[in-house]
């Protein structure tokens, strides 16, 4: 009996490695779905609830963590070597700070929400894209622009602080290209993808 709880175990913690790992094929939004039978159902739903499309929201987590769960900014290094503090508390696939976390949890209620939950992350997207719409007139569908407010804020992006990052604009300018070709590749599978399981398996 002790070998065979040992043996569930070590298969729990190998599923949920495996659970976490990032997706083999990353630029291609059908074989992420494919390969995380979960996730497309998980974005659905974050998709109906605050109208933002698929590929913008996962275009984000491609930019921001790779599609890593617990991702988070690399540390400063103190006289090029000693290993310093985070310049943010950014985590997660999404890569939210603890005050945005907090806003959000806060705003619906979802008080058990980890930011290395790829849900509840991809969740945290669509909500937050829906307050740049609100706050800023935003449209749902502009990669674009809401990828500059995501890393502005809302009020960084009123007053238009990424002018002088040009750095900034070009990564913009990334996750939106990426967002149309993810929804090129999309195009072509959602209707598989919606059947579910079954449908993946055998169409």
């Amino acid at each position: 009996m002790m070998k065979l709880g040992l043996l569930m175990v070590a298969a729990l913690v190998l599923l949920t490695g495996c659970a976490s790992a990032p997706p083999e094929n990353p630029d291609d939004i059908c074989a992420v779905f494919d390969e995380k039978s979960a996730w497309y159902k998980k974005a659905r739903r974050s998709s109906r609830r605050w109208g933002i499309p698929i590929p913008i929201m996962m275009s984000f987590i491609y930019q921001e963590s790779s599609f890593k769960a617990k991702a988070r900014p690399p540390r400063k290094k103190i006289l090029w070597i000693i290993p310093g503090r985070r310049p943010a508390s950014a985590y997660g696939y999404a890569q939210a700070t603890k005050e945005t976390w907090a806003a959000y949890k806060k705003s619906t209620g979802h008080w058990s929400a980890d930011r290395n939950d790829y849900g509840d992350a991809i969740d945290f997207i669509g909500w937050y894209n829906d307050q740049t719409f609100r706050k800023n007139q935003v449209s749902k569908t502009d990669g674009y622009n809401l990828y500059l407010a995501y890393h502005e804020g809302q009020g960084g992006f009123a007053k238009q602080s990424y002018r002088n990052k040009k750095w900034l604009i070009d990564v913009a300018r990334k996750v939106s290209v990426r967002a149309d070709t993810y929804q090129s590749q999309l195009n072509e599978c959602d209707k598989r993808l919606r059947r579910g399981w079954f449908g993946r398996a055998f169409f």
